[in-house]
C-alpha cells in the first residue's frame, strides 16, 4: 500500500503542537508518525512521534498548516534541558603582608602601635 501523506495539525501529549505533512512509517519494527514541518525557506524539519502520544489530529490545507507551523516551530532541545555549567570561582590570591594594615590607623602591619594590632602579640595561650 502506498504511503499516504496529508497536511495536518497534530497535538501530542506534553503540550506539543506541530503542523506539516503527516504520514505513517515503520521504524525499529514499529509504526510511528512522521511530520515534515515547513521551516519557511522551502525546506522541512522532520520529527517522529509514537501513536500513543497523539492527542489530536486535525487535517487541514497546506496554507493553514504552513501558517501554524510558522508559529509553532518545535525545538529539538530546549535550553533549560541542558545542564548549567557552574560558574568558576574567583581566583584566590595570597595576601601580601604589605597589604595587611591596621583597621584603626591604616598603617602597615609591623609599623603600627595601635592597641588593635598589638593586643594579640602579648597574649599567652
Amino acid at each position: 500500500m502506498a504511503e499516504q501523506t496529508y497536511w495536518a495539525v497534530i497535538e501530542l501529549m506534553g503540550h506539543v503542537r506541530m503542523a506539516g505533512k503527516v504520514s505513517e512509517i515503520e521504524r525499529f519494527g514499529c509504526k510511528v508518525g512522521r511530520i515534515d514541518i515547513p521551516d519557511g525557506d522551502n525546506s522541512f524539519k522532520t520529527q517522529f512521534f509514537g501513536g500513543g502520544s497523539l492527542y489530536r489530529e486535525t487535517p487541514c490545507t497546506e496554507e493553514v498548516a504552513r501558517a501554524i507551523a510558522a508559529r509553532c516551530m518545535p525545538e529539538p532541545i530546549s535550553p533549560w534541558e541542558m545542564p548549567q555549567r557552574p560558574a568558576l570561582p574567583a581566583p584566590v590570591q595570597d595576601a601580601d603582608p604589605a597589604d595587611v594594615s591596621c583597621p584603626d590607623c591604616g598603617q602597615p602591619d609591623g609599623s603600627c602601635r595601635c592597641e588593635s594590632m598589638t593586643a594579640g602579640e602579648d597574649a599567652e595561650f
